[in-house]
């Protein structure tokens, strides 16, 4: 069924489908989604909620994450992954493209795209990946005030404060901070870069012994950075409510495109390629194109008239 008509896109406001997912026992799991397509593709194999990644965004635009992307751009990606899919996505929103107002409209723009949650982190602009080195951290006042105002602004939106703070001001600065910002109305929190599990598990522990065990944590497991692999099942046992794999799916769709262009530059054509292809049947399946076309010749049916009406 297209998104055009039945159930695809729920009445329930997405955050409050999202928030239905975290009070379920078990972790939440959910996978970067770069585009539509595989947004459908992690729905159909089961998947319940979605992530929107800013570097699998602007890698897909040919730029670095360094927070060069506007609101509106990422309002695309979250209409059309919303969409395809119907799912609760989780939205990256760097560092809120601004102070107080502009993370307002973030988060009124974004709602209104279909997005579910939005996380903002305590980096200076140029923002960098949180695997990376020499980050620059925020006053962690000044995030607390970002955090309030997207509270604010929010109608159903799942506000997350990403806290970058653990490689320069240590486990004791990241838990200060997250704190402040569950305080200033953060529903969740996402330590991020945490690189061991030594690490993830005392996070955990120093949260709950505060007195803010309650509050759902989130588990980055991106590949090629600081954090070694692990499953979900294992950060369910550290203790965190959800976790994400970033730019998983664009890291696989562009190395296939890099060998397919290669294989064209080499071979004169694709012909040698094609085993590698998703088929048109595949493609067709997996966009509906049958549902829209049905629902094309339903509508575009004429009706003629008997007779003209009389006077």
């Amino acid at each position: 069924m297209t998104y055009l008509v039945g159930d695809t896109l729920s009445n329930i406001p997405a955050g409050d489908r999202f928030r239905a997912l975290l009070a379920r026992p078990g972790i939440l799991k959910m996978p970067g989604a770069h585009n539509g397509q595989a947004s459908i593709q992690a729905r159909n194999v089961g998947f319940e909620a979605l992530y929107l990644s800013g570097a699998a965004m602007t890698a897909s635009m040919g730029i670095p994450d360094v927070g060069l992307i506007t609101v509106d751009e990422v309002a695309f990606f979250v209409r059309q992954i919303t969409r395809a899919s119907g799912l609760p996505l989780l939205v990256d929103g760097d560092t809120g493209y601004g102070e107080a107002l502009n993370v307002m409209h973030m988060v009124r723009a974004f709602e209104d795209a279909g997005a579910a949650a939005v996380h903002l982190e305590d980096q200076l602009l140029p923002k960098k990946c949180g695997h990376l080195n020499d980050k620059k951290i925020a006053d962690a006042h000044d995030m607390a005030a970002k955090v309030a105002a997207a509270r604010k602004a929010r109608r159903h939106l799942v506000i997350m404060a990403r806290t970058d703070a653990a490689a320069s001001e240590g486990m004791d600065g990241a838990v200060a901070r997250a704190k402040l910002y569950i305080e200033a109305g953060a529903d969740a929190i996402f330590p991020e870069a945490l690189n061991n599990e030594v690490l993830f598990r005392e996070f955990k522990k120093r949260m709950t012994a505060d007195g803010y065990g309650h509050v759902p944590l989130l588990a980055n497991m991106t590949e090629f950075g600081r954090t070694p692999f692990y499953t979900a099942a294992e950060f369910e046992d550290m203790g965190y409510k959800m976790v994400i794999w970033p730019v998983t799916s664009i890291r696989v769709a562009n190395k296939a495109q890099a060998d397919l262009y290669a294989a064209i530059a080499r071979d004169g054509g694709a012909h040698n390629f094609v085993d590698r292809m998703q088929t048109r049947a595949e493609l067709y399946d997996t966009i509906d194109l049958a549902g829209f076309e049905a629902l094309d010749a339903s509508i575009i049916t004429t009706i003629v008239p008997e007779a003209m009406p009389q006077a």
